[in-house]
Order: C-alpha cells, then sequence, then structure tokens
C-alpha cells in the first residue's frame, strides 16, 4: 500500500511512519529532527524555513517512500 506524504504532514508523524526518510531530512541540512518544536512543524514549514521548495520536497519524500 502506497504511503501519502502532505506538505501538512508534521515531521514527527512522518519519522513515525518512515523512520528511513531522516537521511532525506538530514541531507537538506535538518539536522534537528530530535528537536520538540521540529516534531510539530509541518513538511511545507520545514522546508520553508530550510529554504527549500516544499512541494519538492514532498515529491522527493514521495518517491522515497513508494518505491
Amino acid at each position: 500500500m502506497a504511503v501519502e506524504i502532505t506538505k501538512t504532514t508534521r515531521i514527527g508523524e512522518l519519522l513515525t511512519m518512515e523512520k528511513d526518510v531522516s537521511p532525506i531530512l538530514l541531507g537538506i541540512g535538518m539536522h534537528c529532527l530530535g528537536c520538540p518544536s521540529s516534531q510539530m512543524e509541518t513538511i511545507e514549514e520545514a522546508a520553508m524555513v530550510h529554504g527549500l521548495n516544499p512541494d519538492d520536497l514532498v515529491d522527493k519524500i514521495n518517491t522515497y517512500v513508494n518505491e
């Protein structure tokens, strides 16, 4: 079954669903994955904080988790 990650998926929720996605997030500069505030951020919020396009990040994550 395919997993659908969206811009409103929270980082903590994403990591619970797909622990293997951590290298993608770390690779783009999200080094605060264990921080309580990052756990409550959406993928969109985290992408914007790191100067990334949220749609591109969601596409990358969805491609990875559904391979």
